[in-house]
C-alpha cells in the first residue's frame, strides 16, 4: 500500500503569486504546458469572483466577522492533497480519479466546512496528479486556551490558598458562535494529528494509508520541492524538452501576436482607404455646390422673377448644400476616429511583440547556457541523445529505447529498420546495449550482438543476399550522421 499525501500551510502573506501558479498564469519549467487542458476547477466560485485570490477575499468579506482582521494575520490555509506517485498513477489508469477527487472535496467540505473550501484545482501536468485546496479558517465556538495561561492561573491558585480572593471583574461575555476568523484553532498540533488519521481512513479504499506517527520526516515548501526535483533529477532529457515545451508555447504567442498585427495594419490600410474615398466624394460635391453657386451668381434675373429665382436658390442650398455634405463630413470625422484606434492599436500590439520576443530571447539565451551546463558537465550527454535518435530511427519502441538508455544489456526480438539497406531485418533473439567506443576517446557506440550497428546490419544484408542466391558485395563505410539520414 502506498502513503496519503496531506499537507496544509499557513499563508499571512499576498496569495496573488500562488494564485498564478495554481491557475498556470505563470507556468513553472516543472509543468508540462501539453498537459495544462487536462487540469479541472473543482470549485466553483460566486457571481463575479474570477479567481481563487478573489475567492479568499469574498469568503472574508461575506463571513460577518465582528473583528478588523489584522496584517499578520492568516487568512488562508494552502493543502496539498496526493498520494504516492505509482499509486496515483494506479488511480488514474483504473478510471478512479474522479471518484477520488469526489471524495477529497466532500472530506474537505465536511472537516473544515463548504463555506471556507473556496477553492480547489487538480493538477495534471505535473508528474503526479494533485490537489491544491484553499481553506480560509473562519471558525465558531469558544476560544481555544492556550495552556500557558492556564498553566499560570493553576499556579497563582497553589501558591496562595489562604489568601482571601479578590473578587474578579466581569465582563459582558462574547456570543462563542460568532463567525471568527482563527488558524490556530484550525492547526492545533492536535487537529493536524486528528487530520492525518481520518483522512487516512477516508483514502483507505483506494489502498493508501497514514504515514508513521512521530516520524522524523519534514514537510517542504512547494519552492524546495521544485528545487529538490531539478537536482535530483536523473533523466536530463526529460528536463530539456520540458524547456523546450515552454520555449515552444512562447513561440506560439508570439505568432498569435504576429497575425493579430497583420490583421490590424489590414484594417488600418481598409479606413485609411475608405477615408479617402469618402473625402474624394465630398470634394466632388463642393465642386458641384459650388459650380451651382457660381452660375446662379451670373445669372440676370427679371424683377418679377425674383421670388422664383429666390426659391430656387434655397432648394439648390437645401438638397445640395447642407443635408449631403454634412452628412459625408461626419463620416469623414467617424472614419478618422476609427484610423486613430487602429493605429493605436497596432502600436499597442508591436509593443507587446516586442516584449514577449525580448523575453523569448533571454529564456532562449538561459536555455542554451542549461544545455552547454549539462553539456559540459556531461560530455557523453551528446552521444546518448544521438543514440536515442538513432534507436528511435531503428523503430526500437519506446519502453526499449528507456532501457537500453540505461546502458545495460538489453535482449529484444522483432524487425529493426536499417537507413542505409532501405529495409527492415527480423531477429529472433539479438542484444542490444551501449558501450565505449573501442578507439575514441568520450565516445559511445550502439552495439547489437556484441558488434556494431553498422556491422550488424552488414552481416543481416550478407545472411538476406545469400538465401536468395546473390553473392554479397560489400558496400564502404557509412558515417553515424549519413546513417540518420541527416
Amino acid at each position: 500500500m502506498g502513503y496519503v499525501v496531506f499537507h496544509l500551510d499557513k499563508s499571512p502573506g499576498n496569495e496573488s503569486a500562488m494564485t498564478d501558479h495554481i491557475e498556470r498564469k505563470v507556468i513553472h519549467p516543472n509543468v508540462d504546458p501539453k498537459r495544462i487542458h487536462l487540469n479541472q476547477e473543482l470549485v466553483e466560485f460566486p457571481d463575479g469572483v474570477k479567481n481563487r485570490t478573489e475567492a479568499i477575499q469574498h469568503r472574508l468579506d461575506t463571513a460577518d466577522l465582528k473583528r478588523q482582521i489584522g496584517k499578520n494575520q492568516v487568512k488562508v490555509i494552502r493543502v496539498m492533497i496526493s498520494g504516492s506517485p505509482e499509486d496515483m498513477k494506479r488511480i488514474e489508469s483504473e478510471g478512479r480519479l474522479d471518484e477520488w477527487c469526489r471524495d477529497n472535496m466532500d472530506y474537505l467540505k465536511k472537516t473544515f466546512g463548504e463555506d471556507n473550501l473556496v477553492a480547489a484545482t487538480l493538477h495534471m501536468d505535473e508528474t503526479t496528479p494533485h490537489i491544491h485546496a484553499s481553506i480560509v479558517p473562519i471558525v465558531r465556538g469558544e476560544r481555544r486556551q492556550k495552556k500557558t495561561k492556564k498553566k499560570l492561573e493553576d499556579n497563582n491558585q497553589l501558591q496562595k490558598p489562604n489568601e482571601e480572593q479578590k473578587p474578579k471583574r466581569t465582563y459582558k461575555k462574547k456570543d462563542p458562535n460568532r463567525p471568527r476568523l482563527c488558524v490556530d484553532d484550525v492547526m492545533a498540533r492536535e487537529k493536524l494529528i486528528e487530520y492525518q488519521d481520518t483522512y487516512a481512513v477516508a483514502m483507505a479504499k483506494y489502498g493508501l494509508e497514514r504515514g508513521m506517527k512521530g516520524s522524523d520526516a519534514r514537510h517542504i515548501t512547494l519552492t524546495e520541492h521544485y528545487r529538490n526535483q531539478t537536482i535530483e533529477s536523473n533523466n536530463l532529457q526529460i528536463n530539456i524538452e520540458q524547456l523546450l515545451a515552454v520555449e515552444e508555447a512562447k513561440r506560439q504567442r508570439i505568432e498569435e501576436l504576429k497575425q493579430q498585427e497583420q490583421d490590424a495594419k489590414l484594417k488600418f490600410v481598409q479606413a485609411e482607404e475608405k477615408k479617402q474615398q469618402k473625402e474624394s466624394e465630398l470634394k466632388k460635391t463642393e465642386d458641384s455646390l459650388n459650380l451651382v453657386k457660381g452660375q446662379l451668381k451670373t445669372e440676370e434675373f427679371k424683377n418679377k422673377a425674383a421670388d422664383v429665382g429666390s426659391n430656387i436658390i434655397e432648394g439648390i442650398g437645401s438638397l445640395v448644400g447642407t443635408s449631403k455634405v454634412k452628412r459625408q463630413q461626419l463620416e469623414i470625422d467617424s472614419l478618422k476616429e476609427e484610423k486613430e484606434n487602429l493605429a493605436q492599436a497596432v502600436k499597442l500590439l508591436k509593443e507587446d511583440m516586442r516584449s514577449i520576443q525580448k523575453e523569448h530571447q533571454t529564456a532562449m539565451d538561459k536555455l542554451k547556457q542549461e544545455l552547454k551546463k549539462i553539456h559540459d558537465l556531461f560530455p557523453k550527454l551528446k552521444e546518448l541523445l544521438w543514440i536515442e535518435r538513432l534507436l528511435q530511427v531503428m523503430r526500437f519502441s519506446e519502453e526499449l529505447i528507456k532501457e537500453i538508455m540505461e546502458m545495460k544489456p538489453i535482449g529484444f526480438k522483432g524487425s529493426i529498420y536499417s537507413t542505409e539497406y532501405q529495409r527492415n531485418f527480423k531477429t529472433e533473439h539479438s542484444v542490444a546495449e551501449i558501450k565505449e567506443h573501442p578507439k575514441e576517446k568520450d565516445k559511445l557506440q550502439l552495439t547489437i550482438d556484441g558488434m556494431s550497428d553498422t556491422s550488424w546490419f552488414r552481416q543481416k544484408y550478407k545472411e538476406f543476399q545469400e538465401s536468395i542466391g546473390i553473392k554479397f558485395i560489400q558496400k564502404p563505410e557509412m558515417g553515424k550522421n549519413k546513417g540518420l539520414g541527416m
